[in-house]
């Protein structure tokens, strides 16, 4: 969890082509400009081009949503914190960088790729028993620090209640962009659960049950993670994510043999294509990774905003939600934000990635929310906005609020939030919510298998969406993969078992769709999603 929609736009970038004067578009917010003169440094990635063609789409699109194109909101306010020093394990990025090894034809190569000089691992053994959450298994929490850029990541590690010295370890991401991974923890697929008395509550079904979790909280400046400056795109998210793996499985290298997965929902569509390609580009890595699992994500955005028409309107297997003439007016902006799209995946520069994402989202997601239906679940009522429609989320940040379980977990800033808005609108006005980051998984697909599940209740990061981008990516086994048929998936493999969904695979892609789960399938469906999850992990579908 969780992507989060149209409504928290803010801010806007700027770029310059070549070595031509920087041309401003007409309607760009002046405290933006200002903000883009102290920052400018910062932001040469963003720096692409701005055309008269790209200027005019700008203009277009604020004279639509003036509101959302001129709210001003850029740079990430850096949290307090105050610095611990009692930490169990050190570990310094310089060292393992430094370390060098002969290769198969007697030359000399670091052992480890990557830069790493500026980064350190801290880590402290969490008690079990102090804070019950999962009582009887290993645990560590602690920073990635990037001493060169402030930035500081927290996570937390449980071990396998089964089997640890064999099982594999996965990296769990949550989305937003800005939305803590505490929150897959506490809400969907970790240990424990917390009720609205701030009690634990025991899961079963927790995705530790057979394997390793690592819960991130990425990038900075989200949940328990802080810096001084901010990270605004995939790109450079991915980096750090990295080095943290890195560092972990030296520190740790109990688990640096074994099976590793990255898996992740909403926004780490984005996240798990960039971060996989990273983990790949990198000749030498202590990182076994060996498949990747993206749940009610968004990759492809050109492909499945075409299909938030119809899972409002009652093609999505649940009744319509709006009526025909929000339907039709739906059906009458996709040809404009398509073409907008297309022009971001074209380019990929800021000037028409920002334009693409807000008019989509006013035209194809706003009409949905108005109704105030659950953007994540078409089956009902948002219960609390304040929390994004889930009051379980307010119980979450209290229970980590609480200084005893703050100093437990070794947590360095003053307070936490599910979700960071202004690291979401950092995201959409860098341009990064509509990159073509599904590009990446052919070159992914070559290595390891992918997974594409999807819980067919959702509306934001729907099934038809995510069914649609997997069969139209183009990839070696494309014409094999769209015609497989769609399996029934049941519960422990058999005809007899319950049906929890449908699967279709071929090569290394796999699909599922799951039955009467929303945006967060291990939230909604618990039993179904250890199900898959554990029988993907075996490579039932490798």
């Amino acid at each position: 969890m969780r992507l989060l929609s149209a409504a928290l736009v803010g801010a806007a970038t700027a770029s310059v082509i070549d070595q031509q004067p920087l041309q401003l578009p007409k309607s760009f917010p002046a405290k933006a400009k200002d903000a883009l003169e102290r920052q400018l440094h910062n932001m040469q990635d963003a720096l692409k081009g701005l055309s008269a063609e790209a200027a005019a789409v700008w203009d277009e699109v604020s004279m639509l949503y003036p509101e959302d194109m001129a709210a001003a909101s850029y740079f990430s306010l850096p949290k307090k914190h105050q610095r611990r020093h009692d930490w169990d394990h050190i570990i310094h990025g310089a060292d393992v960088q430094d370390l060098w090894i002969e290769n198969a034809d007697g030359e000399k190569e670091r052992d480890i790729s990557g830069k790493l000089d500026t980064y350190d691992l801290r880590v402290k053994a969490v008690d079990p028993s102090a804070l019950k959450v999962d009582p009887d298994v290993k645990q560590y929490s602690g920073y990635l620090d990037d001493n060169e850029n402030d930035k500081h990541l927290f996570y937390w590690f449980f071990e396998s209640r089964n089997d640890p010295k064999n099982d594999p370890v996965v990296l769990w991401l949550n989305g937003g962009p800005g939305c803590s991974s505490l929150t897959g923890l506490f809400l969907e697929l970790g240990p424990s659960r917390i009720d609205k008395n701030l009690n634990l509550v025991y899961n079963p079904y927790s995705w530790n049950r057979n394997a390793s979790v690592i819960f991130l909280d990425q990038p900075v400046n989200v949940g328990f993670s802080y810096s001084g400056s901010s990270v605004s795109n995939t790109v450079a998210a991915s980096k750090d994510v990295y080095a943290l793996l890195t560092l972990f499985f030296k520190q740790f290298p109990e688990y640096a043999t074994q099976d590793f997965h990255i898996a992740g929902e909403s926004y780490a569509g984005h996240y798990i294509p960039v971060f996989a390609s990273e983990i790949q580009s990198h000749k030498n890595t202590n990182i076994n990774l060996k498949s990747v699992l993206i749940g009610n994500g968004l990759t492809d955005g050109l492909t499945q905003y075409e299909y938030y028409r119809p899972m409002a309107c009652g093609d999505g297997g649940w009744p319509a939600v709006l009526d025909e003439q929000s339907c039709q007016s739906m059906d009458n902006a996709l040809p404009r934000c398509q073409s907008l799209i297309q022009n971001c995946y074209d380019s990929e520069s800021v000037w028409s990635c920002v334009p693409a994402s807000i008019y989509c989202n006013n035209a194809l997601l706003a009409p949905y929310q108005r109704t105030g239906q659950n953007v994540y679940d078409v089956r009902g009522k948002c219960k609390d906005s304040s929390n994004l429609c889930y009051p379980e989320l307010g119980w979450i940040t209290k229970f980590l609020n609480d200084r005893k379980v703050m100093k437990a977990l070794g947590v360095e800033v003053e307070g936490y939030d599910s979700c960071n808005f202004d690291i979401n609108r950092n995201f959409l006005f860098q341009g990064d919510w509509m990159k073509p980051f599904h590009r990446l998984v052919p070159g992914i697909l070559e290595k390891i298998p992918v997974l594409i599940y999807a819980g067919d209740a959702d509306f934001i990061c729907n099934w038809l969406g995510n069914k649609a981008w997997s069969e139209a990516l183009d990839w070696p086994g494309h014409k094999e993969f769209k015609a497989a048929k769609m399996e029934d998936l049941r519960i422990d493999g058999e005809k007899s078992g319950r049906k929890i969904g449908e699967v279709k695979s071929h090569g290394n892609f796999t699909f599922m769709r799951l039955h009467a789960g929303g945006h967060m399938v291990p939230l909604d469906q618990p039993e179904a999603s250890l199900e898959f999850f554990n029988r993907w992990i075996m490579k039932e579908w490798f």
